[in-house]
């Protein structure tokens, strides 16, 4: 049995219990497919990472991510927390204010400003790209949406190495108080091969915040995402090409997670290429190794 050194934060947050867990093991040469996914299942969080020597001159780390289901290709909160831990850990320093991180999603910038608890990380995100916009009466979704008043823009499908489906509520009160119907959702996912619907509304006045935002994974499992980089990347890509951008330069912050028992907040950018960044905060929690 080899020991690891094994971290486990919170993304998207600045405290413990608010943003989106994550667990992190170094130094995994030598691991194969099905100890990484072995190790996934054990946590039972939503994504654990497993650290890599790059193969990139380029990359600063090599990162696997998986579900406790499956490997995934590209998470916007396992690309901020790795990062944050190989940072706390001194495992690597940014330069000129940024990482490269190697995956399956390719070569990945990461900006990094500040230091210690102030430090905020942020991911270029794979391009989206609109796959279709539709009608609120879509058979599709309308099971997922019924009773939920609308906001001014349609519904979409978008591709951003993950598809989702968006669709703008009414006011912040709608979309808090909603009750996801699972199995229409669960449904919608199946049926176009999506992750499942990812609902936004204008924050209140005052909020601190512009977007509040929530997203419902309808499969290969159902539950409501605590705070996930990748949909609200994803958003703030169909937000600009409806020239529909909350915040000023392109920069605004989104909540997420209430509903579900945290409080995590994210900071998305759509810089003047318009490449999608997404990221925020994140504190570690548990400092340990890990045998296996």
């Amino acid at each position: 049995m080899t020991s690891r050194r094994f971290v486990q934060l919170d993304v998207f947050a600045d405290r413990p219990g608010a943003g989106n867990p994550l667990a992190v093991v170094f130094d995994a040469e030598g691991m194969d497919d099905d100890t990484m996914q072995a190790i996934a299942r054990w946590t039972r969080l939503p994504e654990t990472t497993f650290v890599f020597p790059p193969t990139s001159a380029e990359a600063d780390y090599r990162i696997r991510m998986f579900s406790p289901r499956r490997e995934v290709p590209f998470a916007g909160h396992p690309s901020v927390g790795t990062a944050h831990a190989l940072l706390e850990a001194g495992r690597i320093a940014p330069r000129d204010g940024l990482l490269v991180q190697e995956g399956i999603a390719g070569l990945l910038p990461l900006r990094v400003l500040g230091d210690g608890a102030a430090r905020t990380i942020a991911v270029r995100t794979p391009r989206a790209s609109v796959l279709e916009t539709t009608e609120r009466g879509d058979p599709r979704l309308r099971h997922a949406l019924d009773g939920l008043l609308p906001g001014r823009l349609p519904p979409a499908l978008m591709d951003g190495g993950r598809r989702w489906w968006l669709a703008e509520l009414a006011d912040e009160g709608t979309l808090r108080g909603a009750t996801p119907d699972w199995d229409a959702i669960g449904l919608l996912a199946e049926s176009t091969e999506s992750m499942g619907l990812c609902v936004f509304a204008r924050a209140d006045a005052g909020s601190g915040y512009d977007l509040a935002v929530r997203a419902w994974v309808g499969a290969p499992a159902r539950f409501e995402d605590a705070a996930s980089g990748a949909a609200n990347a994803t958003l703030a890509a169909w937000l600009a090409t409806r020239d529909a951008l909350p915040g000023a330069d392109g920069r605004y912050r989104a909540s997420q997670g209430r509903e579900v028992g945290y409080d995590a907040t994210l900071e998305l950018q759509v810089d003047a290429d318009g490449e999608i960044w997404s990221g925020g905060h994140a504190v570690s929690v548990v400092h340990g190794e890990i045998g296996w």
